[in-house]
């Protein structure tokens, strides 16, 4: 028995390192960085472009103990903060709309991947034919043109809230900006510049409405003209924030912290307090540029902090098409 009991051994531990030798190689890539919900009759879906780490630092309001003990909390490394690069198609069944581009070639090491992620959803970047920036900055105009400064929606208007075009658009204001946001101001005069070549970049000021289906409304603070839009259909709507917030392991706790990248940071915090006492109490989904991919989610209120619910993952379908179990 002793024999056999060796030669089971050595038999298993032979077929252990063969089994070990054989394992497949690791495959080191992620799946396609789409995401879709249904709000009514509209398909919505989230694409990731890419990322960047944030420095802590940058966040204003609170002492560094503090954001630190926040990030903790979460797993957050102390030191960087995981921050995505969401954009939105909305597919109202008379246009494909995209809200934000992403940051494209303009952080080539980490983002890029809209005209990817919209290939892998199954459309095709000159099926958009309305493009919809929350405001300027390269993280969300840099996907409007690649390295070469040619247009990748061939077929798009592209709508900008008149407060960011007489900023950002406005050659005196470059001429007088400096150090990094004299970039920022050619950034974006160099994405949009083959749209409004073209006869395709248009400026409007909110509430008005460039499209049926949308409602907008200014959120200013994170730059003069920040922008909401919000798509309403068979009585569910969602709500595209852009940078009403970017660490949401603090800024939701603390909606009170600003971050250096805001132009006013007192209006910054009115406008995210605001809009998101009003998400809170209506229940409606919001969409937002900075928050993990996909962005897609909805906000509770306790006193004067806010919790984050993201979007449940599951296939496609409307809430009416969900069978309720009793």
């Amino acid at each position: 028995m002793k024999n056999l009991a060796k030669l089971f051994a050595l038999t298993g531990t032979l077929f252990l390192g063969q089994a070990m030798a054989q394992a497949p190689a690791q495959i080191h890539e992620q799946v396609p960085g789409y995401y879709r919900v249904a709000v009514g009759d509209y398909e919505v879906t989230a694409l990731f472009d890419g990322y960047n780490d944030l420095s802590p630092g940058l966040l204003k309001g609170l002492s560094a103990d503090r954001v630190r003990a926040l990030l903790a909390r979460q797993k957050i490394d102390a030191e960087r903060m995981p921050t995505s690069f969401n954009a939105f198609l909305i597919n109202t069944g008379k246009h494909l709309v995209l809200v934000d581009s992403g940051a494209g070639h303009c952080v080539p090491q980490t983002a890029g991947q809209l005209v990817p992620n919209i290939l892998a959803a199954g459309y095709r970047p000159e099926q958009v034919d309305t493009i919809f920036l929350t405001h300027l900055h390269l993280d969300h105009v840099c996907g409007l043109s690649d390295a070469a400064g040619r247009a990748i929606f061939l077929n798009a208007n592209v709508y900008v809230p008149q407060g960011e075009a007489d900023f950002w658009l406005d050659p005196a204001k470059e001429a007088s900006a400096v150090g990094h946001a004299k970039e920022l101001f050619e950034t974006a005069r160099t994405a949009l510049a083959p749209y409004k070549a073209d006869g395709r970049l248009k400026t409007f000021v909110p509430p008005a409405a460039p499209i049926p289906e949308v409602q907008t409304a200014y959120a200013v603070g994170h730059t003069p003209g920040s922008t909401v839009y919000r798509f309403a259909s068979g009585g569910a709507a969602i709500n595209f924030i852009g940078d009403l917030i970017h660490a949401p392991a603090v800024q939701f706790p603390h909606p009170e912290v600003s971050i250096r990248f805001d132009v006013n940071a007192k209006q910054a915090i009115d406008a995210r307090e605001q809009a998101f006492t009003a998400l809170a109490k209506n229940g409606e989904w919001l969409a937002a540029a900075h928050l993990p991919f996909p962005g897609v989610g909805h906000i509770t209120q306790s006193d004067h902090a806010f919790n984050w619910i993201p979007a449940f993952y599951g296939p496609y379908q409307r809430a009416a098409d969900v069978p309720l179990l009793k």
